[in-house]
C-alpha cells in the first residue's frame, strides 16, 4: 500500500505540474508524450553490480552522446528491495524513460506496471513479458543458453558430471539461460517454458548434472558453492558458470583445490578472468552478450521514445524484441573479440 500510495502521490504531483487532468491513460504510448527539444532525461538500471554492467555503463554513455540524452546507471547492490527504490525514486524526479533489467519480473509487475504510467519503460538484459513496458531489448536466453551447452558438449565429448552455477533463477534471464544449457546438453528439443527443478540432479545418458548453485550475487557464496561441488564431486567432470563473475571464482576455486585444466569449465559473459583463461587454456570458451550495445541501444529507444517516435520508427518489431545475439567464443577469436571489447571500454 504504501508503494502505490508513493506512486499516487507522483501522478498528482506530475499532473499539477503539467497542467493536466486525470484522463485514466497509460502513458507510456509513444503518442502520449510530445516531441520536445530538450535533451530527454534516461535511467538505465541494473540487476546488480558486476563487470557485465561495467560493460554496459560504457555502452549508455556512448548512447548519451550519440543521441543527445542525459543518462544515469544505477546498479542496486542490495537486490529486489533496492532496485525498487531507485526506480520508485526515479519516478519521484520526474525522469522521462528507464530501462531496467527486472530482479524479479512476476512479483514486480506492479511495480513496472506503475512506473509504466508515468514514463517511457523498456527491458533490458532479462524481461518483464507480461508488464506494460514497451519493449525488451536483449537476446534470447534460451538460445544462448543452448549455444553455452553446445561448448559443454565439445569440451567433455564422452559427457560426465557437471555442476552449474549462476546467481538467482527469479530472474526471467536465468531461468531460460539454464534451461537452454540443460536441454542442449541433453539433446533435447527446443521449449523455453521447460523448468528442471534446480535442487534435483539429472542424469540422462553419458550425463549427470549434479546440481544447480545459486549465491544471490554474493561473491564470498558463489565461490563457497564452486569449492562445495568440487569437495561432493571428487570426480566432477564439468562447471559451467551463467553470471559473469561466476567463472572467475570458478576458477579461483579450482586453482585453490590444484584440478585448474582438470575439470573443465565453461562460461557466460566476458570477464577478463574468463577470457585469459581461454587464451591460457583452462576455460574451454563462453557465451557473451552485447552489454554495450544494450546500453547504447536503451538510450537509442528511449531518447526516441520521449521525442515522440514509435517503437515502428526506431526499428523495433511488433514482438517488442530488439534481438542483439550472442556469440561464442573459444581460442580461435577470443583476442580479436577482447581487443574489441577493450576499444568500447576506451582501454585502448
Amino acid at each position: 500500500m504504501k508503494s502505490l500510495f508513493s506512486f499516487n502521490l507522483v501522478a498528482a504531483l506530475l499532473l499539477i505540474v503539467s497542467g493536466c487532468s486525470p484522463s485514466g491513460e497509460s502513458s507510456n504510448t509513444s503518442n502520449s508524450t510530445p516531441a520536445t527539444s530538450e535533451k530527454p532525461k534516461v535511467a538505465y538500471v541494473t540487476n546488480g553490480v558486476a563487470s557485465f554492467w561495467v560493460i554496459a555503463e560504457s555502452g549508455v554513455k556512448q548512447g548519451g552522446s550519440d543521441f543527445d540524452a542525459d543518462t544515469q546507471v544505477l546498479m542496486p547492490a542490495e537486490g529486489i528491495s533496492d532496485q525498487k527504490r531507485m526506480i520508485e525514486d526515479l519516478i519521484t524526479k520526474g525522469i522521462d524513460g528507464i530501462a531496467v533489467s527486472p530482479i524479479d519480473p512476476v512479483n514486480q509487475t506492479e511495480l513496472l506496471n506503475q512506473a509504466a504510467k508515468y514514463t517511457k519503460l523498456i527491458t533490458h538484459d532479462s524481461d518483464a513479458p507480461d508488464s506494460n513496458r514497451l519493449c525488451y531489448i536483449g537476446m534470447d536466453n534460451y538460445l544462448a543458453g543452448r549455444m553455452c551447452g553446445e561448448l559443454v558438449k565439445e569440451s567433455m565429448p564422452e559427457g560426465g558430471k557437471l555442476a552449474i552455477f549462476i546467481g538467482r533463477l527469479e530472474q526471467d534471464n536465468a531461468k531460460r539461460r539454464r534451461q537452454g544449457v540443460i536441454d542442449a546438453i541433453l539433446g533435447r528439443s527446443e521449449d523455453p517454458s521447460r523448468f528442471d527443478p534446480p535442487d534435483a540432479e539429472i542424469k540422462e545418458g553419458p550425463w549427470h548434472i549434479v546440481g544447480t548453485y545459486t549465491d544471490q550475487f554474493d561473491r564470498a557464496q558463489g565461490k563457497a558453492n564452486a569449492e562445495d561441488a568440487l569437495s561432493r564431486h571428487p570426480d566432477l567432470g564439468g562447471m559451467v558458470g551463467l553470471f559473469a563473475y561466476n567463472p572467475p571464482l570458478m576458477l579461483e576455486a579450482l586453482k585453490q583445490a590444484g584440478k585448474l585444466g582438470e575439470v573443465k569449465v565453461i562460461a557466460f559473459d566476458e570477464a577478463d578472468e574468463t577470457l585469459q583463461g581461454i587464451i591460457d587454456g583452462t576455460v574451454h570458451g563462453t557465451v557473451v552478450q552485447n552489454p554495450y550495445e544494450y546500453g547504447r541501444q536503451s538510450v537509442r529507444v528511449l531518447a526516441g521514445l520521449v521525442r515522440g517516435e514509435t517503437l515502428s520508427d526506431l526499428g523495433i518489431p511488433e514482438s517488442g524484441f530488439l534481438n542483439i545475439e550472442a556469440s561464442q567464443i573459444r581460442s580461435d577469436n577470443v583476442e580479436e573479440f577482447w581487443a574489441e571489447l577493450k576499444k568500447n571500454l576506451g582501454e585502448q
